[in-house]
Formats: structure tokens, C-alpha cells, sequence
């Protein structure tokens, strides 16, 4: 077998061929890869070892080219999961050819992002773990009264309850409007958190490609956005993206009800899986949060060639001193920030 490029953005078979697989998610399809270009300038390049019309395997990229960072292949960045929808033989062929490509390509590293990496621990290579993450979904086959009975008495069904009572308005959708919204309160979380958001270009890009396939929802309190998240949806799945919310608010219970209607929407259109997406370990409020909503919990684990050293994992959260720093910003220099440094991150 040998291994042979493609380019997934304008090779039909690679289109034709994520929709037959069962392991395809929405990151790889042609228009997230197309957002993913047109926002970072990142390459998408799948390698196969299919030849003729039809595509059997294939393992998906994009190229990462950063004076700061280095230049790298990743599948794929921005994307919590990556199933390499290729298994057996095929794979061992395409990432040891990979392997052995990296330094003439002056590839610092190629990352593998599965989302079970059963294949990957089958298929003996030089590949090693190199992060490991929390990840959570939900079952929507139950019946609506089953999936919210699975939910926290006090941490969420009593905020619910609340946000009820206190008359938040929920709305989804992807207009302008609730673009602005959300990147508004993005802001404040990100913020929040010593970082820089994500460039309002990337939102942008994934209402335009992506169309149908996105949701904004938002809860507002006497039509002050409070909280809001974005949703992306594929075959039977729907993936929890990004969230964010105005701390002012967080006692109204304006996030549970959110998550609520959201899987209510998703569970009445037919969908069979809300994905929560990963969660740092270091940050078990998260991942507590995801539990209090029903959702089962496992491992997400990445995969690197060469071996990351131990001390250089986590080194992508950034420096506190550097966070401290970023958080100081007036919110133009911050939201600047983000659109100079996310593309160097992926």
C-alpha cells in the first residue's frame, strides 16, 4: 500500500465519503475545514491509501505554519475530537508514513485528536500519548422526563426552576443579531478567564459554511443577553461548542436553561447524542457541571509524534504572569489580541 494526498476541500470523495462513514463528526466535513482556512489560513490535506473513485480510509489534517509555534499537522486543530475514520493496516501505513515524512517536512510534531483511540492502541506505531482530557455526552434516546430527571436536583433542576420564575427568554437561531449577542458576552467570559476570544471571524465564517448545521441560543433577562451557547449538528449528533454568560447573572439560573431547551430542541428534532465536548482536568468544575446535566463521562485522549516531554505538557494554557497581563488589556487591545495569537494556537 502506498499513501496518496488529497485535498478534502476540493476532492468530492472526500465529501462522499465522510457522509458514509459512522465515525464522521462534523469536523470533518468540507465546510468546517473550509471555516478552519479561511479564518487561520490552516491547509487541510487527507492522506489514504485508497486509489480509484471511491475513498476506503482516510485520516484528515490541516497544516499549522507558525513562526511562534512551529509548524505542525494536526487533526485537526480547533476540534476536540478527530476520529481517524481508517483502522488495521491502512492506518499503521498512513501515520507511519507520516512518521517518517515529519522531518523532511519540518513538521514539528503530527497530533492525532481521536475521539476513541481503540484504533490508534491497535495499530502498533511511534505515536504516544500526549494530553489526555475529560469528555462528556448525553443520551437523547430516553424519553424528555427520563433525561431531566437525570439531572442535579439542586445544581440544575432548582435553577431551572428559578430561571422560570424569573422569566428568561430563550431564543436560537444565527442571525446577525445573535451573533452579536454572543460574541458580546464571549468577550466577558474570555475576560474572565485572563484570555483573549476567539476572533469574531471564525464565528463568522462557521454561520456562513456551516448555515443550517450551527445554532446560537441565547437566554436574555428583560432583553439583556445573559447567556448563551453554540451548537453545531451531524447526522444523529449534536456538539456543545462554546459557551459563555455575564457572571452579573450566574444566579438566575440563565446556563441551565439554556442547556435545557437546547437538549429539548435537539431531542425533538431527532438527534440521539448531545456531545459536551472535552474538559481540562485541571478544571473539575467543568467536567461537574457536564455530570450535573446527566451526561457519562470518559477519556479523551491525543496522540504525538515524537513523544511530547512530560515537561512541556500543559504548556499551552500559557504563563499566569502573561494571562494577568492579557486580562489588563481595554477590550480593543484584547480582542486584537486574540485575533493575532489564535492563529498560532491551533
Amino acid at each position: 500500500m502506498t499513501v496518496q494526498t488529497l485535498d478534502p476541500l476540493t476532492d468530492n470523495r472526500w465529501s462522499e465519503f465522510v457522509a458514509r462513514q459512522p465515525d464522521a463528526s462534523i469536523f470533518h466535513t468540507k465546510q468546517w475545514l473550509r471555516a478552519l482556512q479561511q479564518t487561520y489560513g490552516y491547509k487541510p490535506v487527507a492522506f489514504t491509501t485508497s486509489t480509484g473513485n471511491q475513498l476506503s480510509n482516510g485520516v484528515v489534517f490541516c497544516q499549522v505554519r507558525s513562526w511562534l509555534t512551529g509548524n505542525r499537522l494536526v487533526s485537526l486543530p480547533f476540534s476536540d475530537h478527530c476520529q481517524p475514520l481508517a483502522t488495521g493496516q491502512e492506518l499503521r501505513v498512513i501515520l507511519d508514513a507520516l512518521h517518517q515524512s515529519r522531518r523532511r517536512r519540518r513538521w514539528k510534531y503530527v497530533e492525532l485528536r481521536p475521539l476513541s483511540d481503540e484504533p490508534v492502541l491497535n495499530t502498533p506505531t511511534e505515536y504516544s500519548n500526549s494530553e489526555t482530557f475529560g469528555f462528556h455526552r448525553i443520551d437523547l434516546t430516553p424519553d424528555l422526563d427520563v433525561i431531566y430527571r437525570r439531572f442535579h436536583e439542586s445544581c440544575i433542576r432548582r435553577k431551572i426552576k428559578r430561571a422560570d420564575r424569573e422569566a428568561l427568554q430563550y431564543e436560537a437561531g444565527r442571525s446577525e443579531k445573535l451573533l452579536q449577542n454572543f460574541g458580546h458576552l464571549l468577550l466577558l467570559t474570555r475576560r474572565r478567564h485572563k484570555l483573549p476570544p476567539q476572533p469574531a471571524a471564525w464565528f463568522r465564517n462557521l454561520a456562513h459554511y456551516l448555515g443550517e448545521a450551527l445554532n446560537i441560543h441565547l437566554i436574555s433577562k428583560d432583553s439583556r443577553p445573559v447567556a448563551s451557547i453554540l451548537t453545531l449538528q451531524y447526522k444523529k449528533s449534536v456538539v456543545y461548542k462554546y459557551g459563555c454568560s455575564d457572571a452579573r447573572y450566574h444566579n438566575l439560573g440563565g446556563t441551565p436553561l439554556l442547556f435545557w431547551n437546547a437538549i429539548q430542541q435537539s431531542k425533538e428534532a431527532g438527534f440521539e447524542d448531545f456531545d459536551l465536548g472535552r474538559s481540562a482536568l485541571e478544571d473539575p468544575g467543568l467536567s461537574a457541571f457536564k455530570e450535573h446535566l446527566g451526561a457519562a463521562g470518559s477519556e479523551l485522549r491525543y496522540y504525538r509524534t515524537p513523544a511530547q516531554p512530560i515537561a512541556q505538557q500543559g504548556a499551552q494554557s500559557g504563563n499566569s504572569w502573561a494571562r494577568r497581563a492579557l486580562a489588563r488589556l481595554p477590550d480593543p487591545l484584547l480582542i486584537g489580541a486574540g485575533r493575532v495569537l489564535y492563529r498560532h494556537l491551533g
